[in-house]
């Protein structure tokens, strides 16, 4: 239990001020937070790089915390080689190093996704995944991850191919990644799907929160640095946008609430 006396949580999808003009988070604030909300681990899931891995594990094992090292790596539609139009919005992906082994195939597909996969954003492939999966868990990911958005798009069927091969590939390291943030409604229809392959398929549940910033208040903040990173003012409603105020830290308890329907996720 948590020094909260309450639920158990580790946050494993997180961004930090390396998530570059995308993540508010400031490391030693971040980690003081996950103290003082009673957690003993959480994971930096950066996107597409893993600036702040040295500073985040140093930091971390200072103050008596787990630091579980990952990287949010963007997924290339077909393969890291195409350059077409679909190409411009890859998929997200959650990678969580689970030993050495996972940490050194983590940086291999990092690194080959800035040589080999760079278009837009440094890109790896499923042909990658299956070269350097060993060590590592995968977690379905956000709204842009591969199998939600297909959900999103009715393309359901594809949806459920997508999550064979994940659990054929990684086997017992692959979990369907739920996210409950109020003001994207469509995550539940997301969730209800997730929640059916868990089923049919036999995938374990992970909730997640896919903080940005560490405290709620910081969500103004967190706008204005989108507004820097897509050349846009905080006036343009057509803008990118985190919408609501939810992607900060949350304690044991509060993810514990969020998800009191399905405790396994916890």
């Amino acid at each position: 239990q948590s020094i909260l006396g309450g639920a158990v949580f580790t946050h494993l999808h997180g961004h930090t001020e390396y998530s570059l003009l995308d993540g508010l988070s400031r490391i030693q604030p971040m980690l003081r937070q996950c103290q003082a909300l009673g957690m003993d681990s959480v994971a930096i899931t950066d996107h597409g790089g893993m600036y702040g891995v040295i500073e985040f594990y140093t930091e971390a094992l200072k103050i008596g915390i787990k630091p579980i090292i990952g990287c949010e790596v963007y997924l290339a539609p077909e393969e890291r080689h195409s350059r077409k139009s679909i190409d411009r919005s890859p998929f997200h992906l959650t990678l969580l190093a689970h030993n050495i082994t996972g940490y050194h195939n983590l940086i291999q597909l990092v690194t080959k996704a800035h040589l080999e996969g760079f278009y837009y954003k440094p890109r790896i492939d499923k042909d990658l995944i299956a070269q350097h999966n060993e060590g590592l868990i995968a977690l379905s990911g956000c709204l842009n991850g591969e199998i939600p958005r297909l959900v999103t798009e009715n393309r359901v069927e594809e949806a459920y191919k997508s999550a064979q091969w994940f659990k054929e590939t990684l086997g017992r390291n692959f979990y369907l990644e739920l996210q409950r943030h109020p003001a994207l409604p469509e995550l539940e229809t997301v969730n209800s799907k997730l929640i059916e392959f868990n089923r049919t398929l036999d995938i374990p549940l992970v909730a997640t929160n896919d903080f940005h910033y560490v405290s709620r208040e910081h969500a103004s903040l967190q706008d204005i640095l989108i507004c820097i990173h897509t050349n846009t003012t905080v006036n343009d409603d057509k803008r990118l946008k985190l919408h609501g105020d939810s992607f900060h830290i949350k304690s044991p308890n509060d993810m514990a609430l969020l998800f009191s329907d399905i405790p396994e996720a916890i």
